[in-house]
């Protein structure tokens, strides 16, 4: 993936500890447009004013977990593609999050720099490739509509 391509992801990053947003942004700017929420609510408001391509969030977060949080949005909010950073990998329930869709994939904390870049580089070939399956699917629709259309008025004449 080009340089050119890198610089237009734009990725959510939700936690309350302010040390690990800061670290988080000084680590990523250079290749990510960086958005910052301290809490879910806060990383809700962002989501309503800002197209988002990926979310990374913490897991263990006082009002709201990581999990609920993407349970709340996955409808409004289908399109990004949710990374979930937990201190606790062997927690069911992060694993159940993995399982069933929710979350692409989850990381474990303290995180290696690489590592979390290339998941992040992943995430968003995913988030490409599912949008051009949904234009393609859109596109199929079109065309069968117009075959259609094209059938019932061959079979008037």
């Amino acid at each position: 993936m080009s340089k050119a391509n890198m610089e237009k992801i734009r990725v959510l990053y939700v936690d309350d500890e302010k040390i690990n947003l800061q670290a988080f942004r000084t680590t990523f700017k250079k290749d990510y447009e960086i958005l910052l929420a301290s809490s879910a609510k806060e990383a809700r408001q962002l989501l309503l004013k800002n197209k988002v391509d990926i979310i990374i969030t913490d897991q263990r977060m006082p009002q709201e977990t990581g999990i609920e949080f993407f349970l709340s949005i996955k409808d409004a909010y289908p399109e990004p593609i949710r990374l979930l950073l937990t201190a606790y990998s062997d927690n069911q329930t992060v694993q159940d999050a993995v399982g069933n869709g929710l979350v692409y994939h989850y990381l474990t904390k303290p995180w290696e720099e690489k590592y979390f870049n290339n998941i992040i580089r992943n995430a968003y070939e995913a988030y490409v490739l599912r949008k051009q399956v949904k234009d393609l699917q859109k596109e199929l629709l079109m065309v069968r509509q117009d075959l259609e259309l094209s059938y019932r008025q061959n079979q008037i004449t």
